[in-house]
């Protein structure tokens, strides 16, 4: 999800049927499943003739393929990566970003340059049925690697610098490698949203139920909340998600738990919708959720995408573990967070042995600490 970007200390610089090709390549598929995602690919597919006419099929599925926008990440980052998991299981990165020119700059007034201000890595267990989820910091001190900038160049590598800098210097790949640095996992995909197509699609998917514990005012995000029970559309729900001076200490890591919680209720509302029952509705929810993401080339087009959510579809909240990745707070600057080197480490080990994250590896994190004030549902 995205976030808020008033006071940031930013650089100023710069899955489907019988299609194979996202995840990792070893994972099989049962014939039940596969004939459930037949079922589901005809009924796309004939949703996208009846609104384009014709032959709509094909050039329905085209078009959405062609909304995405992709990035060979091999090519970019090379062989010097950590090794794949061949148990099946995988590691997303989920970016939120105002990196879009479709947001008109109406998000991060008065800040210059593309932004990743949002990093969560999600990591699927072998059975696809548990996942875990480790929201990274965007003001976490790092060592950045060296990146190739997106139009040429290079970008120096940094022994401290800001994490969502990655993004800044050297766009996605730049946060990929950065993410694998410091973890030792490997990602074996990405996904990019953007301010602008997050907002729509909440609207699309005719919003978000959320019960807010305590009354929300954050002049800078413009969210304003009393307690209770809120179905958001998009504006609010990304007002939401922007929110950080309405709760907590007012710090990134307050804004973290909105997040998380946000996420929670966006999956609790995405198992309400029937693609079958409004062919015209899924179709715009399809065309408004390919407008809004970039990916890897793996996910690049609208049958992987498809073929992905339909695999992640048995992961429920209950089965999502989510964590902020162990810090505590930079003595030199109170807008910074600084790893903490050994359970940080405690929790990437547990993503690259396919474990559940120990609850111990955050104790002393100051990450998770505060109470969320926001639940999934009403």
């Amino acid at each position: 999800m995205p976030h808020n970007s008033e006071n940031e200390h930013h650089v100023h610089a710069d899955g489907t049927p019988a299609v194979p090709g996202y995840g990792p390549p070893r994972v099989r598929r049962s014939g039940r499943r596969a004939r459930k995602r037949a079922l589901r690919f005809a009924a796309w597919g004939a949703l996208g003739a009846a609104l384009v006419g014709g032959g709509g099929v094909a050039y329905a599925w085209q078009h959405l393929s062609g909304n995405i926008q992709g990035t060979d990440m091999n090519a970019v980052l090379g062989h010097d990566r950590p090794s794949e998991q061949d148990n099946g299981a995988m590691n997303i990165l989920m970016l939120g970003s105002d990196s879009r020119a479709g947001t008109h700059g109406e998000y991060g007034k008065g800040v210059s340059g593309a932004r990743a201000d949002t990093a969560m890595v999600l990591h699927v267990d072998k059975t696809h049925k548990k996942a875990s989820v480790v929201s990274i910091p965007r003001d976490t001190m790092v060592q950045r690697p060296e990146c190739a900038k997106p139009h040429g160049g290079t970008a120096p590598a940094a022994q401290q610098a800001m994490f969502n800098s990655s993004y800044a210097m050297g766009g996605p790949a730049c946060t990929v490698k950065t993410v694998e640095k410091m973890s030792g996992v490997r990602m074996d995909h990405f996904l990019e949203v953007d301010f602008k197509g997050f907002q729509k699609l909440i609207d699309e998917l005719g919003g978000v139920d959320i019960t807010t514990h305590k009354a929300i005012n954050d002049h800078s995000s413009g969210l304003a909340l009393d307690a209770g029970k809120h179905r958001l559309m998009g504006k609010e729900a990304l007002e939401l998600v922007r929110t950080r001076h309405g709760v907590g200490d007012g710090s990134d890591l307050g804004r973290i738990q909105l997040q998380q919680a946000f996420i929670k209720a966006l999956i609790h509302r995405a198992e309400t919708v029937d693609p079958f029952s409004s062919p015209a509705k899924s179709y715009g929810l399809a065309d408004t959720a390919t407008k809004s993401v970039s990916a890897d080339s793996g996910l690049a087009s609208a049958d992987k995408l498809l073929g992905l959510a339909e695999d992640l579809k048995g992961i429920t909240p209950e089965h999502t573990d989510m964590v902020t990745m162990p810090v505590t707070y930079d003595a030199q600057d109170s807008g910074r967070v600084l790893p903490l080197d050994k359970q940080s480490h405690r929790v990437w080990n547990a993503l690259r042995d396919d474990r559940p994250i120990p609850k111990s590896a955050t104790d002393a994190s100051v990450g998770d600490k505060a109470h969320t004030p926001v639940s999934a549902g009403t």
